[in-house]
């Protein structure tokens, strides 16, 4: 299973770069994994950008929270009930509690947030304790204020791989942050 997810967010691009293009990129610097959300496109927008990123040769998509036949599985939302007949899916949680709910109830991983104080929500928290990550039933990805920096930290806490939205979509260069968190996870 990927160590790195990454989760877009179309809106926190640099002005003048295209989403598909930056994935891209970052799957040429070793990324193996998105979450797709952008949630306010339209169904029929939202549906050809997951295809598009599906096309792209060694890239598991995945949906966050709108099933797509495109992707490989879907990412549900805290309290969003499992789609009927999906396998492989995952879970945002916010709490341990909540990450052995998930897996009870079938998960295939969750996210556990947030790990670090985060640009893209702040104020979000608070910020969970580092020995929450270890021995959990799942792998669980540790998000929230995740960098290249602190990528490993959050490995050595217990932490199966990093997720990470912000500090890829805000980046001058995406694939260089992206090559970096993936040189921290190893």
């Amino acid at each position: 299973m990927n160590r790195l997810l990454l989760l877009t967010d179309r809106a926190q691009l640099r002005l003048g770069r295209a989403l598909v293009r930056t994935v891209e990129e970052c799957v040429e610097a070793g990324l193996r994994a998105v979450v797709v959300r952008e949630h306010d496109l339209a169904p029929a927008p939202r549906a050809a950008l997951v295809a598009d990123l599906a096309a792209i040769h060694g890239l598991t998509v995945v949906s966050s929270r709108i099933p797509d036949p495109s992707a490989t599985t879907i990412h549900l939302a805290a309290d969003q009930p499992v789609p009927h007949g999906v396998a492989g899916w995952g879970r945002s949680c916010h709490s341990v509690a909540e990450v052995r709910r998930a897996a009870a109830a079938g998960a295939s991983y969750t996210t556990l947030s947030p790990y670090a104080p985060s640009p893209s929500k702040p104020g979000y928290g608070p910020v969970l304790p580092g020995g929450v990550y270890g021995d959990l039933p799942v792998p669980t990805y540790a998000l929230g204020g995740i960098s290249p920096a602190n990528a490993a930290d959050a490995r050595r806490s217990g932490a199966h791989g990093v997720a990470v939205m912000g500090a890829v979509m805000r980046a001058d260069d995406p694939a260089t942050v992206v090559a970096d968190l993936l040189a921290a996870l190893r």
